[in-house]
């Protein structure tokens, strides 16, 4: 992982490093941050860049994983989840498209860009008093990403372009879960800044890089290629006018063969027999 210059444990460092860190010829790429932060527009405009360049990448993000998606929103509307409930089913989301999606496209040798990642977990969980020592072995099967990204934002200017871009702001995201007396607004500014207070310790224990979401986009997405660019010699790139004949080469088959040259991870899946 790229450091900003701060002391820090590499992803697994505390329990032991992990086996398959630096053991693929992919790139895995993520930002963080709290909402609002404008991080899932750089991700967004990272990949534009790196397939006009001829890159193959793939998408995923948090909280997309099939198998769990029912249950968490069957949990969310009945407002059962309670915070270990909530993170296990987090964990089980993210250890499936690990498993079955980002290290496949890893071993492919393609570009991963993650919206989000187990820091999410770590910050948003621990915001909600799950044991932090707890939370960190149980993701402890998450390899360390080539770049990991973290956009800070002031408090108020993430509450204005959240009340700004939504109509109406949920029970759990809110935190209202952990501060049942409290109003929903008011309960949403209180738990994001316990979020980027966790934000801003996980930043300096695992050297994230920290970036200045309040620039203009157009500098901050320049900054972002500089960290980028240099982590490009030797992974995937497009050869022909067809990406899936680069990516069927490699044994990854499935839906998610498509014309385009960038691939969202909940298109991604294994091969199959027949």
């Amino acid at each position: 992982m790229t450091s900003n210059g701060n002391a820090s444990f590499p992803m697994g460092a505390r329990y032991g490093s992990h086996p398959l860190d630096d053991a693929y010829p992919g790139r895995l790429i993520i930002v963080e941050g709290i909402d609002g932060s404008g991080k899932s527009t750089q991700i967004d405009l990272l990949a534009k860049w790196l397939t006009s360049l001829g890159y193959v990448t793939v998408f995923t993000e948090w909280n997309s994983s099939p198998i769990v998606r029912r249950t968490t929103r069957q949990g969310k509307e009945s407002r059962l989840l309670t915070p270990m409930s909530f993170s296990l089913i987090h964990a089980a989301d993210f250890a499936n498209r690990v498993f079955t999606q980002i290290l496949p496209a890893l071993k492919a040798g393609t570009i991963v860009l993650a919206d989000r990642y187990v820091y999410t977990a770590f910050a948003r969980d621990g915001a909600r008093g799950v044991n932090k020592d707890w939370l960190r072995r149980l993701y402890a099967f998450a390899i360390r990403p080539s770049l990991a990204l973290y956009f800070r934002v002031p408090l108020d200017e993430s509450i204005r372009r959240i009340v700004t871009g939504r109509s109406e702001l949920g029970f759990y995201e809110s935190g209202q879960d952990v501060q049942p007396n409290t109003g929903r607004e008011a309960a949403f500014r209180q738990f994001q800044g316990m979020i980027m207070d966790e934000y801003d310790q996980l930043a300096e224990e695992f050297g994230i890089v920290t970036m200045d979401a309040t620039q203009p986009i157009h500098d901050q997405q320049q900054r972002v290629r500089e960290l980028v660019e240099p982590l490009l010699p030797g992974v995937m790139r497009k050869r022909g006018p067809d990406v899936t004949d680069v990516l069927s080469s490699t044994g990854l088959t499935g839906r998610y063969i498509t014309k385009s040259g960038s691939r969202r991870m909940s298109d991604l899946q294994p091969p199959t027999d027949g």
